[in-house]
């Protein structure tokens, strides 16, 4: 962003200097005004200035505006205090592996109501719960911890609507704008209905079958009920309109249909199914996934075949977008076989739009040919550090994030599971920060790619993708006007995506202003 004299006067080349009082959640035009060049330079200086100051940088990466999180599980992302407390509150037990379980307590199980009193034995769930102390052992490695939590305190996560509500409102602290959380809806209904149905290779009559049996379009319309409730009930906790809303009511939330990959293959398809005609039907629901380990045998098996499910999908639902986990694997968890193709698959067979880990790209048989396509494409690698570190020892110098990078393959950083892994996206910029010593323009970039990317609906704000030039409607305006022009004023009412673009655009210069010249008092 900067600014150029024409005629004598102030010119903001790159957006124009007030929001729409509609996108801008309130803000005042006085409150959102830009009347100085941004100070990028300043701000660069700054950053230099404080990197060996963790207090200092700490704060300068907390207030930074960060856009989306694009890569998060909702059981996965809530505070495991959040969670034991929570199972306190229902009543559950802890048995003996660590598991809340429904009451009643026997067999050695105890009342997670306990943890209130019993701080070893708090800490014993917290550690059972999280990655928070763990230490890999011969017998236990981060991958198994992992992924072995889920389970464990899979009983207290029923009530997604307060889920979102805490993770908005976290995420808000960060100045974060924007959530896709992954959640699965009706799987055990679709799993009923498509163990009647057998399975076919053909996957049009396979689809056809699905949509066409009893009771598909009422679990449709469950899964999109519950996903409208959960919202709605996550802005009730939040104070949604009332006089002192928490910040997570300036949240934009849009969900991710995930799918455990982990099934038969007419389960599988028939919730990629559901998550596809969702993401018509229901606009709270805007895209789908596969989760669960990508190095489980039968996920390994099924690879090949599940992404031309899912690529089949992306031509009859053209609606319903595509980000798939892969890569996520290392020599020490898959052979050869699943280490040669995964991403390319993802991308030439799904056709996915974004890639979620994408860590083993540069052992993958033809990885140059894959960087190209996914550059070609704008297919953006959603990168979450501290989870690769943690789960498959892949840290520092040895992530790909800065090959991507090199190939100019778009890339941004999410959490995964913050909850579990004890972090967030500060974090996150903290670590990408430190490990690949990025610059105030990187950042930038970063969280730019995170809303242009995200699924949510409407026109981008730039001109083309990954290029931040912005679209000819908004594309210059004096400083002094107290509206944007007709044009651009009307691509922002018309596009919830623009908007938040818009947002952090503004935010970015309350940003530069803040942290230019020689910063911000001690």
């Amino acid at each position: 962003m900067h600014c150029r004299r024409t005629g004598g006067r102030r010119v903001l080349v790159g957006f124009t200097a007030l929001a729409v009082a509609a996108v801008m959640a309130g803000s005042s035009p006085a409150a959102t005004a830009m009347a100085q060049d941004a100070p990028d330079e300043a701000v660069e200086a700054y950053l230099d200035q404080v990197r060996d100051e963790p207090g200092r940088l700490s704060v300068f990466v907390r207030e930074l505006p960060k856009g989306g999180d694009l890569h998060t599980h909702l059981s996965g992302a809530v505070a495991t205090g959040w969670l034991i407390d929570k199972a306190a509150a229902d009543g559950l037990c802890i048995d003996q592996n660590d598991t809340a379980v429904a009451p009643p307590c026997e067999d050695g199980a105890r009342p997670a109501a306990d943890t209130r009193t019993d701080r070893a034995f708090y800490d014993r769930v917290m550690r059972a719960w999280s990655m928070k102390g763990f230490t890999a052992k011969t017998e236990e490695s981060g991958h198994d911890h992992f992924f072995a939590a889920f389970a464990k305190f899979g009983a207290a996560t029923g009530q997604k609507g307060a889920m979102l509500a805490a993770v908005a409102s976290e995420a808000a602290k960060q100045n974060v704008s924007y959530l896709e959380p992954l959640i699965s809806r009706q799987s055990g209904a679709m799993k009923d209905l498509a163990s009647d149905l057998g399975w076919t290779e053909d996957l049009p009559a396979m689809a056809a079958k699905i949509t066409g049996a009893p009771g598909f379009d009422r679990i449709v319309e469950k899964a999109a009920a519950e996903t409208d409730a959960d919202i709605a009930e996550m802005r009730r906790l939040l104070g949604c309109g009332a006089d002192r809303p928490d910040p997570g009511c300036r949240m934009a939330v849009r969900i991710d249909h995930q799918v455990n990959r982990i099934g038969e293959p007419s389960v599988v398809f028939a919730n990629l199914v559901l998550g596809a005609v969702l993401a018509e039907r229901d606009p709270n629901v805007v895209g789908m996934n596969l989760v669960a380990p990508e190095d489980e045998p039968k996920a390994i098996k099924e690879y090949s075949r599940q992404m031309r499910m899912v690529g089949y999908l992306r031509r009859t639902h053209p609606a319903a977008h595509v980000t798939l986990h892969a890569g996520e694997l290392t020599p020490r968890f898959a052979g050869p076989d699943a280490l040669k193709s995964h991403i390319q698959e993802a991308v030439t067979v799904a056709r996915a739009e974004r890639i979620g880990h994408g860590v083993d790209i540069a052992g993958e048989t033809g990885s140059a040919e894959t960087l190209k396509t996914m550059a070609d494409r704008h297919i953006l690698v959603e990168i979450n550090l501290t989870s690769n570190c943690q789960i498959l020892r892949v840290c520092g110098a040895r992530h790909p994030f800065t090959l991507y990078r090199a190939h100019n393959v778009p890339v941004t950083l999410s959490t995964d599971d913050q909850g579990i892994e004890h972090t967030d996206l500060t974090h996150e910029y903290l670590r990408a920060l430190r490990d690949f010593h990025l610059t105030y323009s990187d950042l930038k970039t970063l969280a730019r790619a995170s809303l242009e990317h995200a699924f949510i609906q409407g026109r981008s704000l730039w001109r083309s993708r990954d290029v931040h030039q912005l679209d000819e409607a908004c594309h210059q305006s004096e400083i002094e006007e107290s509206q944007p022009g007709p044009a651009c004023a009307s691509l922002l009412r018309s596009s919830p995506k623009a908007q938040l673009q818009w947002r952090q655009e503004i935010a970015f210069h309350h940003f530069e202003q803040r942290y230019g010249a020689s910063g911000p008092a001690r």
